[in-house]
């Protein structure tokens, strides 16, 4: 009985050795070296997902759903690079240019949420007033008040609506453009769990080889810093300015340390302005919810 408890263990144990082993292969063989191409790539961690040895390795439905939702990060015919290698108990998981967008730490939603402007303490007491009043010149008069005290509610709430709109509306736009940039990822999956064949690197090629172009595999070497064209002239400058729609935090990485902030109230909104001293001049940049929805730039 014993014996037959440990089997099983030493089995899934000795799997496991060997997934691990072929996971190191495979990430020393492709990490760090380009494909190209042969589809466009959805901007998302989904990726594209591969049954190898399937009557339809690729699920051409689902393929074009995702790039509908997430549009294209990585064109067909553009090069790649193999960013990491994974394999699990039923996929192999082939990232590249970072492995698509919505990893953890991706903000995935637009939203940005404020609360109804709330009644004043006038705007109470009128209407305690007008339910006692019992004279129709009196009640005519606090009714006018009221409905005038409503009338200022409802304009902050369309203000912040607007406000909102806006910050919600740019913060789709950086989501939008960070997919581009966030890579993509291919998933060969196996129903019945991955086989140890596929774990060869020529397998994982030819599982692949309707979809990418792996050419020779080979590592591309940097030119080297004394013979390069740039090192005979000086790096262009890069560019710092803030894009709508960026998170304050990403606003932080990018501009670095603010050196003022301030915030302000715009009815229920809370606006925040950080100033940040940069290269190019001082940026001064406005936040509701976190979310950049402008920015100003002045030489020093």
């Amino acid at each position: 009985m014993h014996s037959a408890r440990v089997l099983p263990f030493a089995l899934s144990l000795f799997a496991a050795t060997l997934h691990a082993q072929s996971e190191a292969e495979l990430r020393g063989r492709f990490e760090g070296r380009a494909i190209t191409l042969k589809l466009a790539m959805p901007g998302t961690e989904d990726g594209v997902d591969v049954y190898p040895g399937t009557d339809k390795p690729l699920d051409y439905p689902r393929y074009a759903s995702r790039l509908k939702n997430s549009g294209t990060a990585i064109k067909s015919g553009q090069s790649a690079m193999i960013t990491k290698i994974k394999v699990k108990s039923n996929l192999i998981e082939f990232q590249l240019d970072g492995g698509g967008y919505g990893t953890m730490g991706d903000e995935t939603s637009s939203n940005v949420s404020v609360s109804s402007a709330p009644k004043t303490k006038r705007e109470q007491n009128l209407e305690g007033e007008l339910r006692r009043e019992t004279d129709p010149a009196k009640q005519r008069a606090l009714k006018e008040e009221l409905d005038e005290l409503r009338k200022d509610r409802e304009r902050e709430d369309s203000r912040n609506r607007a406000t909102v709109a806006e910050a919600e509306e740019h913060k789709k736009e950086n989501i939008r453009q960070r997919r581009i940039e966030g890579g993509s990822r291919f998933n060969l999956r196996y129903r019945n769990g991955v086989p140890q064949s596929a774990l060869a690197a020529d397998a994982v090629m030819q599982a692949l080889a309707e979809y990418a172009d792996f050419g020779t595999t080979s590592v591309a070497k940097p030119p080297s810093p004394l013979n390069s064209p740039e090192a005979a002239a000086p790096a262009a400058p890069t560019s710092r300015l803030p894009r709508k729609g960026m998170l304050l935090e990403e606003a932080d990485a990018l501009l670095g340390v603010p050196k003022t902030t301030s915030q302000r109230a715009e009815g229920k909104l809370r606006v925040v302005t950080r100033t940040y001293a940069t290269d190019s001049g001082r940026v001064t940049a406005e936040f509701v919810e976190g979310v950049l929805i402008r920015y100003a730039m002045r030489s020093d």
